[in-house]
């Protein structure tokens, strides 16, 4: 890998989804649910940590290991969205962006370990 993990779009999707929940974090009714809060910024925190740590390796197989995990976070979070709304912290309206931009995230990231998988040498 030449590129920076700054400069790919998957990372900057996640550095905008990271803003999106700690936004929505600020959310009162999250106010005493501090295991749940601290499981969903560390679930999005690790999808472009992953990303990141992933890219420096300058080996694909390992970058592709690492977008998976990053992969992984991506639905953990889409889960914990999920039981937000079903736990009545917040409204379908209040995680609807976050949760596509997971899905497109998530879409991103498959679409990269496939490119990556096309171009490793076995």
């Amino acid at each position: 890998m030449t590129k920076s993990f700054e400069e790919f779009e998957v990372h900057k999707k996640g550095v905008v989804l990271t803003k999106s929940i700690f936004e929505l974090l600020n959310n009162k009714s999250f106010d005493k649910e501090f295991g749940f809060k601290d499981q969903l910024k560390r679930a999005v925190i690790s999808i472009t940590n992953n990303i990141a740590e992933g890219s420096e390796y300058n080996n694909n197989r390992q970058f592709i290991r690492y977008l998976k995990y990053s992969k992984g976070s991506c639905a953990e979070v889409r889960n914990m969205l999920t039981l937000s709304r079903e736990l009545k912290f917040c409204s379908q309206e209040s995680i609807q962006i976050s949760y596509d931009i997971c899905i497109e995230i998530s879409q991103n990231l498959s679409n990269f370990i496939k490119y990556l998988n096309n171009n490793t040498k076995d």
